[in-house]
């Protein structure tokens, strides 16, 4: 056995479990610490997990522990705090999408890893999936051509996971920030991450402060009550433009009045198109006909394998300096076609977006 990565986790809710049992499946990491301002839920993960050190206060971890990383698993006006303390002290750090509440963060949470000398990775999980993997072998090898249009379709019919995904001051947003930011990061990451340079969007809060958090079906917060606020939208649709002329359209809700769920990536080229639903096929042309190309490869979405792939890249990135996948300036390009999705939405126009 190699060296161990030895980690701290911050957050021990529903997305924490996610990464705790990926490093424990990893023979070169070991979970030292968890940290969490519930002290109820600490004690039950601490438990689960049969780990023996337990805080509070996430700087006294630090303090206290041998750490070389931590996954951020808190809410997400959390993510920012959280991973710079961490970064200032000398730890490699995981943190959940979305790398921020806005631009602004993103840039300062990278600006620390920078001064730091640390990894700063973003849980883009969806990068890790064996239908993106399989795609862009595809891509790579110039079967779609030159990607021009993607379509993503990630829609609840009521599935708001309630507590603090409805706060906006601790969420930040509603589908747009917890949903949307998964498609638009792998699209964007399977076109070849091109600069975004503006948006047109519209966003709605017709339906989920009059609908019961009972109702929602899907993952949950880990802590609801009946006065949790719910002041997120809970529906957005948007335009985004690329440097390279590839544009994205993309909805995405909680709630919305449609018969079912949907999640659906779509990717048009010059020589062929992809539809991710969540099974892979690839539409091309061969011989002069039309050819529709199914796999028998497990390539539909596995949420235990993703996690385990993103988190044993983690592991290999921090220990041995391997090239990461999800870097910190990917998770700062998403948050400003956000920060510029928000924007548009309540301006009601284009608005422009400055990559400087």
């Amino acid at each position: 056995m190699g060296k161990q990565l030895r980690v701290g986790i911050i957050g021990t809710g529903s997305i924490s479990h996610m990464h705790i049992t990926s490093y424990e499946k990893n023979e070169n990491a070991e979970i030292i610490a968890l940290c969490d301002i519930d002290e109820k839920r600490l004690k039950t993960a601490a438990d689960k997990y049969g780990i023996e050190k337990t805080y509070a206060d996430y700087r006294r971890m630090f303090a206290e522990c041998a750490l070389d990383a931590v996954s951020v698993c808190t809410w997400n006006s959390q993510h920012a705090p959280c991973a710079i303390a961490a970064l200032e002290a000398g730890l490699h750090v995981l943190c959940e999408k979305p790398m921020a509440i806005n631009r602004a963060e993103a840039e300062t949470m990278r600006e620390a890893a920078e001064r730091s000398g640390k990894l700063l990775m973003i849980g883009f999980v969806r990068r890790f999936g064996n239908d993106c993997r399989v795609l862009k072998d595809f891509i790579n090898n110039g079967d779609l051509g030159e990607i021009y249009y993607a379509k993503t379709t990630y829609i609840r019919r009521f599935g708001c996971p309630g507590g603090w995904y409805g706060d906006k001051a601790r969420s930040g947003g509603g589908p747009l920030i917890d949903l949307g930011v998964h498609v638009i990061d792998l699209t964007r990451y399977l076109m070849g991450n091109p600069k975004p340079v503006s948006v047109y969007a519209a966003a709605f809060d017709k339906l989920l402060a009059n609908k019961s958090v009972k109702d929602a079906k899907g993952y949950r917060s880990a802590t609801k009550s009946n006065n949790n606020p719910a002041d997120v939208e809970d529906m957005v649709s948007a335009l985004v433009r690329y440097d390279n002329g590839a544009v994205l359209n993309i909805v995405t809700s909680f709630a919305l009045n449609v018969k079912e769920d949907e999640g659906l990536i779509e990717l048009m080229g010059t020589k062929g198109g992809a539809k991710l639903n969540p099974n892979l096929e690839i539409f091309t042309e061969k011989n002069g006909y039309m050819v529709n190309i199914g796999f028998n490869t497990p390539t539909a979405l596995s949420f235990n394998g993703l996690f385990e792939n993103e988190v044993n890249h983690f592991v290999d990135c921090a220990l041995n300096g391997s090239p990461c996948l999800a870097p910190a300036g990917d998770g700062v390009v998403v948050m400003r076609i956000i920060d510029a999705i928000y924007e548009s939405a309540q301006t009601k126009r284009e608005v422009v977006i400055n990559n400087n």
